[in-house]
């Protein structure tokens, strides 16, 4: 994975030192985070620090705001309030031009893996580099070796109509790290897939996690939150009650 390791995409600045030259620095703190919805609080004081390369496995049941806390991982959603940082900085205090920074150090699997369908495989997984101007320098090998990765070599050419439930997860998967990003969060990336499929895309970010990544998935799963113990040293948050609980206890 030679495209992974020196980086699809190398930040032109960054906030003071950047994660890979400063390993004691946080990749995404939370600090008393709070956040209501429709007049209503979701999340209540929310503490949580989360280290370069660290794996961790975000629990809780249906509506419980695992989605809501993963937003707030990426500046998608801002804190009712405490603070949210990324890479060292207050997400409030970041401008256009941070956020767009931030867009290319996090990469994000959604839980409904839209893609447009007028686009072959290849090509929606290629639209981060494209929007980025990057696609004509890192593109075509690089895209090549990832649909390898990913297994949909074959699949390159086809519409994401055409796809199965796992296709479409590993091509999303995919395009969440094709700009070769510092942290991929994942939400619930293995929910409309088999037990064996599961254990693919696990192995995908657990290979990303050896590469130095830090990942975070939000999944109910817990035979693959068992599963993953014997492959890499995993942690878990689990929200009870608005609030992370066992926070980085381990499996």
């Amino acid at each position: 994975m030679q495209w992974l390791r020196r980086g699809a995409l190398k930040p032109k600045r960054c906030w003071g030192t950047t994660v890979q030259t400063k390993r004691d620095m946080r990749v995404i703190e939370f600090e008393n985070v709070a956040y209501s919805y429709g007049g209503g609080e979701l999340l209540s004081d929310i503490s949580v620090k989360l280290a370069p390369g660290s794996f961790h496995f975000l629990t809780g049941p249906s509506g419980s705001g695992k989605t809501t806390l993963m937003k707030l991982c990426y500046g998608a959603l801002l804190p009712t309030a405490g603070h949210v940082s990324l890479f060292g900085k207050d997400v409030r205090a970041m401008d256009r031009d941070d956020i767009a920074m931030i867009r290319r150090r996090v990469g994000v699997v959604h839980q409904d893996c839209q893609f447009l369908n007028h686009l072959p495989v290849a090509e929606n997984i290629g639209l981060p580099l494209t929007v980025s101007g990057r696609h004509a320098e890192t593109g075509g090998d690089d895209l090549q070796e990832l649909l390898s990765w990913v297994g949909l070599s074959s699949r390159a050419e086809a519409l994401p109509p055409e796809l199965s439930g796992g296709e479409r997860q590993r091509a999303a998967l995919a395009r969440a790290v094709i700009m070769s990003p510092d942290v991929v969060l994942a939400d619930e990336p293995t929910g409309n897939v088999d037990w064996e499929m599961s254990q693919r895309l696990l192995r995908l970010l657990v290979e990303l996690n050896r590469m130095g990544k830090t990942v975070l998935i939000a999944t109910h799963d817990l035979g693959l939150i068992r599963a993953t113990k014997a492959q890499v040293q995993a942690r878990v948050l689990r929200i009870a009650n608005r609030r992370i609980q066992l926070a980085g206890a381990d499996l």
